[in-house]
């Protein structure tokens, strides 16, 4: 009895191992793939990689950077919104240079009041104190001059009546006179004339410099606020308030490079797609009027028909499009621009990397 069951279990065993071998050597059955994956839509196509940009006659996304470095102090738009031209977009902590432009605003109207009495002169006040002194000396003359014509008479008719040196005193005073009645006469004719051209045009001079300061000052101060260089959307925002800028951007700690303060696309109904073909493919390309593409959107099975816009006729080296990075093999690659209208029902972003098909001739 005991050995019918020994054999009993034994044969269950090997049962259950020749179940499992079956089961385990079957193949599992694959899930349905998530959606379809690209496929080159004509009988002879050129693959390239593109990413989405904002279209522009020349160039990609409008990046706007500081033209002086600073704290920010507040962010007047948000992400999405819709601008105009000159919008402000964020302002820099401006408090030294808004004192300098005070300072020199006052030093160029300290300037200007200088220049005012320049050509306000003579002041009526002092050309009627010169006219006074020139009145005065000429009644100081003539009091000398009488003294010495008596003393002179008297001279004249009896030597003994004046002494030679009362005379010659007398004379001198009025020869005194006669000078001081020049120099008032000299003094007066100055007053009158007002200040001298020469000052007038030096302190003309020093105004037109402090104003020409004061407005590139009142220029520099502007530029602590940064405005929207063009219409569009607001495409991203990498700064925060608190955070230093300078001339390169806003420093950012994820891919630890700078970046722009504020990205903006355009008001137009149009995307573009930049797409980079191999060199070794470049003779491939029909011409321009021919060329016909189409876009991708990975993940879906959605396609936009693509309208060329131009090649950059310029070979350069093929760069990783998700980050910039350069190739390790000088791969060299030939830009090409094409342009589509915003699709209604699915969005597409700039930035989103995509897959394009180029028929070949």
């Amino acid at each position: 009895m005991r050995n019918k069951v020994i054999f009993a279990l034994a044969a269950l065993g090997l049962l259950s191992g020749a179940i499992s071998a079956y089961v385990s050597g079957q193949e599992p059955k694959l899930p349905p793939p998530a959606f379809a994956p690209a496929s080159n839509p004509y009988a002879k196509g050129i693959y390239a990689e593109g990413i989405v940009e904002s279209y522009q006659a020349s160039g990609a996304n409008v990046n706007v950077y500081p033209e002086v470095p600073g704290v920010i102090t507040e962010i007047l738009v948000s992400e999405g919104q819709s601008l105009a031209r000159g919008t402000p977009l964020a302002t820099i902590e401006d408090s030294v240079q808004r004192g300098t432009v005070e300072q020199q605003r006052a030093q160029l109207e300290a300037a200007r009041a200088l220049l005012a009495e320049l050509k306000a002169q003579p002041r009526p006040e002092t050309l009627d104190v010169a006219k006074a002194q020139a009145v005065a000396a000429r009644a100081s003359l003539k009091a000398a001059q009488d003294t010495y014509e008596k003393q002179k008479r008297s001279y004249d008719i009896e030597p003994r009546s004046v002494s030679k040196d009362t005379l010659d005193n007398a004379e001198n005073a009025m020869k005194v006179a006669a000078a001081n009645l020049e120099v008032a006469q000299r003094q007066l004719d100055l007053t009158a004339a007002g200040a001298w051209v020469y000052d007038v045009e030096n302190q003309q001079g020093q105004v037109t410099a402090l104003a020409q300061q004061l407005a590139a000052s009142t220029a520099l101060l502007g530029k602590y606020t940064l405005r929207a260089p063009a219409d569009g959307p607001v495409l991203a925002i990498n700064v925060a308030v608190g955070s230093y800028v300078s001339a390169q951007g806003s420093y950012d700690p994820y891919t630890q490079g700078y970046l722009p303060l504020v990205v903006l696309g355009t008001a137009q109904g149009y995307e573009q797609v930049r797409c980079y073909v191999d060199e070794i493919l470049v003779h491939r390309l029909p011409v321009a009027s021919a060329t016909h593409a189409t876009l991708f959107i990975r993940g879906t099975d959605k396609s936009v028909p693509l309208e060329f816009v131009r090649a950059q006729p310029y070979v350069s080296p093929k760069i990783e499009l998700s980050d910039q990075r350069l190739e390790r093999v000088d791969v060299r690659v030939l830009p090409l621009i094409f342009r589509f209208q915003k699709p209604r029902d699915f969005p597409v972003y700039p930035g989103q990397l995509v897959d394009v098909y180029i028929a070949e001739n």
